[in-house]
């Protein structure tokens, strides 16, 4: 079982927003979800955490996918436009640095129908010695 396979099978917060990995490698992880209404707040748009959960788990994929356990030490995000019911959210992560402890990640998070940017999330992890697929 690698990383990817292992993350999906294991994370449940993904299964339960039902997220789709779309690619995965060192350096590069795309992910999809489909807003649906019990993701959106009072105000009829897709919720705030809805979205930093999407950018988490993409992040999680990047930083682990080494084999190594990633964990987030730091983590923000930026929402730059409102997501609604129906909408298909992109989410690509991109790694900006990485050293044998540390990794900076930026995922940005686009609607597919018009590439409108939705949100903008950093973060940042401690990578440990063992093996995530150990767990």
């Amino acid at each position: 079982m690698n990383v990817v396979e292992f993350l999906k099978e294991n994370d449940q917060v993904s299964k339960w927003l039902n997220i789709d990995v779309v690619e995965a490698k060192e350096g590069y992880v795309c992910t999809q979800m489909t807003v649906r209404k019990g993701m959106l707040n009072a105000a009829g748009v897709c919720h705030g955490g809805v979205i930093f959960s999407l950018s988490d788990y993409t992040f999680a994929i990047a930083s682990n996918i080494y084999g190594n356990v990633a964990l987030a030490i730091s983590a923000n995000i930026n929402f730059a436009n409102a997501a609604k019911e129906g909408d298909v959210l992109i989410a690509k992560a991109k790694e900006l640095n990485r050293t044998r402890k540390l990794g900076i990640y930026v995922i940005t998070v686009e609607r597919e129908s018009d590439n409108k940017l939705i949100a903008v999330f950093n973060g940042e992890v401690f990578i440990k010695s063992e093996s995530i697929l150990k767990r």
